[in-house]
Formats: structure tokens, C-alpha cells, sequence
């Protein structure tokens, strides 16, 4: 594993562990505050935070991390748009949440197409 790599593993294992600790923080928020907004924010945040530290620890070919990052922008946009409305009751900015969800699906199909691309010898 070359230095990039070894980089973009490292900042995927971060990003999962931070989104896992923001899915349960708000998971209690949207508990003990309500909020429906905040707590499918917290769900998305929570079923998320496995495929990054997964695809870090996997060290995973490089099709594999970008649809990694799409996952990643779509997560903070369509989650935070979401907590914009419960906390600061406006939106992140128009057409956040619907970008953010398209760029989840775009990774979600990133990372099935990545199956298909061989790896190198």
C-alpha cells in the first residue's frame, strides 16, 4: 500500500469512527429532545459509519474509496440538512437533502460496481 493509500485508509477509518459517534449522539438527542428529523439523520449516520471504517481497514482498490467519498459528501449533506431543520429549523441550503441522497445512491452503486473491476497482479 503506497503512501496515498495508506492516507485515504487511514482518513476513511476516521470518518467512521466519527460519523459512528454522531449517529449515537444524536441517536440520544432525537431520544430525550425528539426531533424526527435528527433521529433518521442518526440512523443514516449509524448504518453508514461501517462501510468506511470496512473499506479503510480493507485497504480496498481505488473505485472502492471514491464511491467511499460520494457516501461520505452525501451522508454530511443529506444528514445535515436533516439536523438543520430540527435545530436551526431552515435548510442546510436548497436541494441539500435530494443531493445528498443522490450521491448516497451513486456510492451505494460505486461500491457494487466495484465489485466488477479486477484487481491488479
Amino acid at each position: 500500500m503506497n503512501l496515498a493509500e495508506s492516507n485515504a485508509s487511514r482518513i476513511l477509518v476516521l470518518a467512521g469512527g466519527l460519523v459512528g459517534a454522531a449517529g449515537v449522539a444524536l441517536s440520544a438527542a432525537a431520544a430525550h429532545r425528539g426531533g424526527a428529523f435528527t433521529g433518521t439523520a442518526a440512523s443514516f449516520l449509524l448504518m453508514h459509519a461501517p462501510v468506511f471504517l470496512a473499506v479503510g481497514l480493507a485497504g480496498a482498490n481505488r473505485l472502492l474509496r471514491m464511491a467511499s467519498l460520494a457516501l461520505l459528501v452525501g451522508l454530511v449533506l443529506f444528514a445535515g440538512d436533516l439536523l438543520a431543520r430540527d435545530f436551526l429549523e431552515s435548510r442546510l441550503f436548497p436541494m441539500s437533502a435530494p443531493i445528498g441522497g443522490t450521491l448516497l445512491i451513486a456510492g451505494w452503486l460505486a461500491i457494487a460496481a466495484s465489485a466488477l473491476v479486477r484487481p491488479r497482479p
